[in-house]
């Protein structure tokens, strides 16, 4: 606030000029001739006490060492109540191991009784397998499970599948048949390398129970294919071994077997085109080659006929392509009448590729169909059916030597209808 006008001091007495408190009676609401009756002094001693007794020590109480001590027990007694209650709250929470690491929860004892089967899914945690058991009575408890589980080093080493139980197992009995592959049911269809659709379904019918009239009667269109495929499931239901569900059924099965091989597919990084090119490629190195190590040259003879200008003018000549016309097993070769069929798969009477795969190829002849061993071969012929044994040749006339050793063989084992 700024100070009024000099006039304005004029009525200050020297009590006031020199620093002694001015009282505003309007303040204090008195009227003209009414005398004051403030105690001066009174005011002083309350506004400026004594500086000595302002700093003057503080006498100290003497407290009752008795209610001291009754008031600590309280306390802590309130303490350890609050202690107790919380843990209870969360207690069933967590699993009840003791410091020594036996668990405590609840738990059967010895090995059981019976035999129950028991399915463990793909990626089931340990804590989803407990409560499955539980839910079979196989333990006692979940977390007696995961206990057992989490002691065990082994533990992550356990497959899903089928496994034959018994009831009311002790959680380590559990544990041990888990690890145990004696315990493990495997239901495993297996559908090797270069079969036709139609051996295929003659196996999966076979060995699930289900009929081969089921399988043909699935519309392709109902399956999620790859754009590939064009519509056909030859050449995409990808060779391996499957432990299909209990449940499942036909069109599951082929999906499965489908999706497998698009994931092969992805990972080699093909699509498109070139993913039916190289099935198609791919179905017939596997259809003409025995031996891993002869797969590579065996894609290369392809690319090199394939190019045009070799003795064979584009023609790939190749017997597996014949057999997938007639869809016979058990030949070594054909027959001339076989090699005039104009069928479109008939690589004698037609140049280049068939319009398709000829079987369902698998991984390793995918790749060498993608990574042909570099190489002048023209020919090649498996010279010792029984054996494997197959020999590759880069002129016609050293093909013709190769040729005589097959047809030695040939009249050494035909049938009865002169055909080997």
């Amino acid at each position: 606030m700024s100070q009024p006008p000099r006039d304005d001091w004029d009525d200050v007495d020297e009590h006031d000029r020199s620093g002694g408190r001015r009282h505003d009676d309007g303040l204090l609401g008195l009227g003209a001739g009414e005398e004051d009756v403030h105690d001066a002094t009174l005011a002083d001693e309350m506004l400026a006490p004594d500086e000595e007794a302002a700093y003057a020590p503080r006498r100290r109480r003497k407290r009752n060492p008795v209610l001291r001590g009754v008031a600590l027990l309280v306390a802590l007694g309130l303490v350890v109540v609050a202690g107790v209650y919380s843990f209870n709250a969360v207690s069933g929470l967590l699993p009840q191991i003791s410091l020594g690491g036996e668990t405590t929860a609840e738990d059967y004892e010895g090995s059981g009784t019976g035999e129950v089967m028991v399915e463990i899914p793909q990626g089931a945690s340990g804590g989803e397998i407990g409560e499955i058991l539980v839910q079979s009575d196989v333990v006692a408890s979940a977390s007696a499970f995961t206990a057992a589980l989490a002691a065990d080093a082994r533990s992550s080493s356990i497959q899903p599948g089928t496994y034959r139980m018994a009831e009311q197992m002790s959680s380590q009995a559990a544990l041990s048949r888990l690890l145990d592959g004696g315990f493990r049911e495997v239901n495993g269809v297996t559908i090797r390398e270069g079969l036709w659709v139609a051996e295929t379904f003659e196996i999966l019918a076979e060995q699930t129970g289900h009929e081969v009239a089921e399988y043909e009667a699935i519309d392709p269109a109902d399956l999620d294919l790859p754009g590939a495929a064009d519509g056909e499931l030859e050449g995409f239901l990808f060779p391996s071994t499957y432990e299909f569900p209990a449940d499942a059924g036909p069109q599951e099965q082929l999906q499965t077997m489908i999706d497998q091989g698009k994931a092969v597919h992805a990972q080699l990084g093909l699509e498109g085109e070139e993913l039916r090119e190289v099935i198609t490629k791919a179905s017939i190195v596997q259809g003409e080659g025995m031996f891993a190590e002869d797969l590579p040259k065996i894609a290369r003879v392809m690319e090199n006929r394939l190019e045009g200008n070799s003795e064979t003018n584009g023609y790939l000549q190749m017997d597996s392509t014949v057999h997938f016309i007639y869809q016979e097993r058990g030949l070594a070769g054909t027959t001339e009448e076989q090699r005039a069929n104009d069928s479109p798969y008939n690589t004698y009477y037609h140049p280049g590729l068939p319009p398709g795969p000829i079987n369902s190829p698998g991984e390793a002849s995918i790749q060498a169909a993608m990574n042909p061993e570099p190489g002048d071969w023209v020919y090649f012929v498996t010279v010792d059916p029984s054996s494997g044994e197959t020999k590759f040749a880069t002129t016609y006339e050293e093909h013709l030597a190769n040729v005589e050793e097959f047809q030695q063989w040939c009249r050494e084992n035909q049938d009865d209808s002169g055909q080997c």
